[in-house]
């Protein structure tokens, strides 16, 4: 896969993604991810990449050729026109579903980062193909959004990390949130390790993990809960388990009455 980012800070990018698991996967060439530089391809001597918006108001806006020809750039290196987000406050909100997507459906992305007050409207237009947000909320600019894109999408390829089952078992992959996890000593501050973790029995430890994602789901999220239910992804075993839940609930409430 190759991750374009169109940037008017690419140093600030490249920072990020030379460090850990990315940076590792991008040195060892398992993941290409490149940032470009919107204002290399701007025609202005002086490097100008925004003027005044029309109609007034504050702030400047990012001007519609630059964007174009460093677009029409990564069309011609690709060899084909890259799926091409743009990063918006208005777009779609960002999820481990279009993370996976976005890996499965195409080879080529390009992630496009305004600033100032924004882009002009008609290069959206004319190359973008979808816009995408990473929560409600407005940055500076699209650049953290495109990093957080980057990272999530990126390590779910092929020999980035070192097992599928790393990101398989994590939050959302599933639908549900993760089980908790532990490492040594097994007694910290007189708090023990779940003993099931130290038998060694594989098909507890198992069981143990699904119903724990379950549980944690259920306190935090229980609209994950909902979304995994409607799509046929929780299991005979997983309904009685939220039901004995429930019931240990309604019993804890008679007694505290």
């Amino acid at each position: 896969m190759r991750i374009e980012i169109a940037t008017l800070f690419p140093e600030m990018c490249e920072r990020v993604l030379d460090e850990s698991i990315i940076g590792r996967a991008r040195r060892a060439g398992k993941l290409d991810i490149r940032c470009r530089n919107i204002r290399d391809y701007t025609l202005d001597k002086h490097r100008r990449v925004d003027d005044t918006p029309y109609g007034g108001g504050k702030g400047m806006l990012m001007q519609v050729e630059p964007i174009y020809r460093c677009w029409e750039a990564v069309c011609e290196d690709c060899g084909a026109r890259p799926h091409t987000i743009y990063l918006s406050p208005k777009g779609s909100v960002f999820s481990q579903k279009k993370a996976l997507e976005l890996k499965e459906k195409h080879e080529n992305i390009l992630l496009l980062c305004g600033h100032y007050e924004g882009v002009d409207q008609r290069v959206l237009d004319e190359i973008v193909d979808e816009e995408i947000s990473i929560g409600d909320f407005v940055l500076t600019g699209g650049e953290l959004g495109a990093l957080v894109i980057a990272d999530a999408v990126g390590r779910l390829c092929d020999g980035v990390l070192s097992e599928s089952v790393c990101f398989e078992e994590e939050s959302h992959f599933n639908g549900l949130l993760e089980y908790p996890q532990y490492t040594r000593p097994p007694v910290w501050h007189g708090r023990e390790v779940p003993e099931v973790l130290l038998s060694g029995h594989h098909a507890n430890i198992v069981k143990w993990r699904r119903e724990e994602s379950l549980r944690v789901t259920r306190q935090r999220r229980p609209d994950l809960l909902e979304q995994a239910e409607e799509q046929g992804m929780l299991d005979k075993k997983d309904r009685a388990f939220l039901q004995k839940l429930q019931e240990e609930e309604n019993n804890s409430s008679l007694v505290e009455k």
